[in-house]
């Protein structure tokens, strides 16, 4: 049994719960004061040493820690505990959705209801640092295009970076709950992505519109990308359903 579990990981069951324990251990740093917000993470190389897991699976669980809004990568500088707005806890949303059935259009209406307005007001309030951290987000999704895992914790990132840029921490930490239902759902399917490109040119246009302090603009271009997600999903849905069937 021993050997069993010490045992080189022989597939995704084993890297997800490495990835569970990266996500536990940071929990418990931050529970015991040992990290605070805006703290840099030790090395990769010291922190999966520390844990005892794999360089991929640590990965796994800082992308996992990334979508939660708890970490943030900082291309060149390492990995940050996040220093943005209080984060709703989001089980008993997850048991809501479970329970009523929240479908994919459920979501993407109450997206549109949060994220068009936001956009709006981060276009009339963002500050320098919150437009670097767009930039930052569409520039990783670029680099990402052929890893879809990587590429939507930057697209959910983005879509966390322009709710703060609103200055409304109602508005984010709604939003920032949200994201994390959306990539609870999405990462099951995101490999099956075949518009990254065009997704990540979507949100390049948000990002400049919201520069350009150009508030309807900045709605129309959520608007029209809200739109494209809702489609694309749908389609990595369908996709996803004939797969499931073949493994049976």
């Amino acid at each position: 049994m021993n050997a069993r579990t010490k045992g080189p990981t022989s597939g995704p069951p084993r890297v997800e719960q490495a990835a569970g324990r990266v996500v536990e251990h940071v929990r418990r740093l931050i529970e015991q004061g040992q990290l605070h917000p805006g703290d840099r993470l030790p090395p990769e190389r010291d922190l999966a040493v520390e844990i005892g897991v794999s360089r991929p699976s640590l990965r796994s669980g800082l992308q996992k820690l990334g979508a939660m809004g708890v970490v943030v990568p900082r291309q060149g500088a390492g990995t940050f505990v996040s220093d943005g707005p209080p984060k709703l806890e989001n089980s008993s949303l997850r048991f809501l959705a479970a329970l009523h059935g929240f479908t994919r259009d459920d979501m993407f209406e109450a997206r549109r209801v949060l994220e068009v307005g936001t956009s709006g007001l981060a276009a009339e309030r963002a500050t320098p640092e919150q437009l670097s951290v767009m930039a930052e987000e569409v520039a990783g999704m670029f680099a990402s295009l052929d890893d879809p895992q990587a590429y939507l914790v930057h697209d959910i990132q983005f879509h966390r970076s322009v709710a703060a840029g609103s200055g409304n921490p109602v508005l984010t930490t709604l939003i920032d709950t949200v994201a994390e239902m959306v990539y609870e759902t999405r990462r099951l399917t995101v490999e099956r992505a075949r518009d990254l490109r065009q997704s990540a040119e979507m949100h390049r246009r948000i990002y400049r519109a919201v520069k350009a302090r150009d508030p309807e603009l900045a709605r129309r271009e959520m608007s029209e990308h809200l739109d494209m997600a809702r489609q694309a999903q749908a389609s990595e849905e369908r996709e996803a359903k004939p797969a499931r069937r073949t493994t049976r």
